[in-house]
């Protein structure tokens, strides 16, 4: 089995990369570190970089994960491989881009773009955000399914994820001692569905509520709490909407968690995605009925 080391960073598509590259930095907050290539470069930490925007299409999104060591990709690669996956390893321009040793490349059932990769660089500098919004750094990603139980497996089975909670289908994924890592969502297509950044509290995620308003930014969920990890919340929505969030108190798992935890099964309600009762604005979590009345 395939074991995740963690997250390391998201690239997503753009038109018009003069208006993301402005939200990340003035809106988003995180470091801007370069650009080169036709892409964007930006830091939530002290990782080389964790999020990037590219000239392309809007739906192309790639996510990135690190392992171990060259054996362990070389292994990655031939069990995706010998489990009927297409693999192909990254050129040397792709690893540059990448800023990585070494990478490969697959889908997963749905179809969503997977890098693993070993040797991701770090930077040698301290971060330095752009605005003070209490980013303390790249956390998950939630991931579009259009089969939950078969991606489910996948990401178990193959990828060595493990299952903290369910919300309704949609399973929220661990890969180390954070409660999720990844979340599938339910829905008819590929690619990320929303990109979390972790903040330091309950200040600067109301401190961005305010923020975002007066830049008559779309919220789309929250503040709120999330009863599965426990994490204060706020999601927005950024450039060919995609959703970010931020989120302080997510749960860790103890060792003992791991060895006596039973994933809990949640309805997908609203009260399942806010205990506060706060509504979401976002199709992925509102119920089958209410996604086709506000289609």
């Amino acid at each position: 089995m395939i074991n995740l080391l963690d997250i390391r960073y998201v690239r997503l598509g753009t038109r018009d990369r003069a208006q993301a590259d402005s939200f990340a930095r003035s809106v988003l907050g995180l470091e801007q570190v370069r650009e080169e290539a036709g892409a964007t470069y930006f830091r939530s930490d002290n990782r080389d970089h964790t999020l990037a925007y590219f000239e392309g299409d809007p739906t192309d999104h790639t996510v990135g994960f690190e392992l171990r060591d060259a054996s362990e990709l070389d292994a990655a690669a031939a069990e995706l491989s010998n489990s009927g996956v297409v693999v192909r390893a990254g050129t040397s321009e792709e690893c540059e881009q990448r800023h990585v040793e070494a990478f490969v490349h697959f889908k997963d059932p749905t179809g969503n773009k997977i890098d693993l990769m070993v040797g991701p660089h770090h930077s040698g500098r301290r971060y330095f955000p752009s605005r003070d919004a209490g980013i303390t750094g790249f956390s998950h990603v939630g991931l579009c399914t259009t089969d939950a139980a078969r991606d489910e497996r996948f990401w178990t089975q193959v990828l060595g994820a493990r299952v903290s909670d369910r919300i309704g289908d949609a399973p929220l994924l661990r890969i180390d001692d954070v409660h999720h890592k990844v979340a599938l969502f339910p829905t008819t297509r590929s690619g990320v569905q929303h990109v979390n950044h972790q903040v330091e509290g309950i200040d600067d995620i109301m401190r961005a509520w305010y923020m975002l308003q007066k830049l008559n930014v779309p919220i789309a969920f929250g503040p709120g709490r999330h009863p599965t990890s426990g994490a204060m919340f706020l999601y927005f929505r950024g450039p060919d909407n995609m959703i970010f969030e931020y989120s302080s108190g997510v749960r860790l798992f103890t060792t003992e968690d791991e060895i006596n935890y039973q994933p809990r099964q949640f309805p997908r309600a609203n009260e399942s995605f806010c205990m506060w009762g706060s509504v979401p604005d976002i199709a992925e979590f509102r119920k089958p009925a209410e996604q086709a009345s506000c289609s």
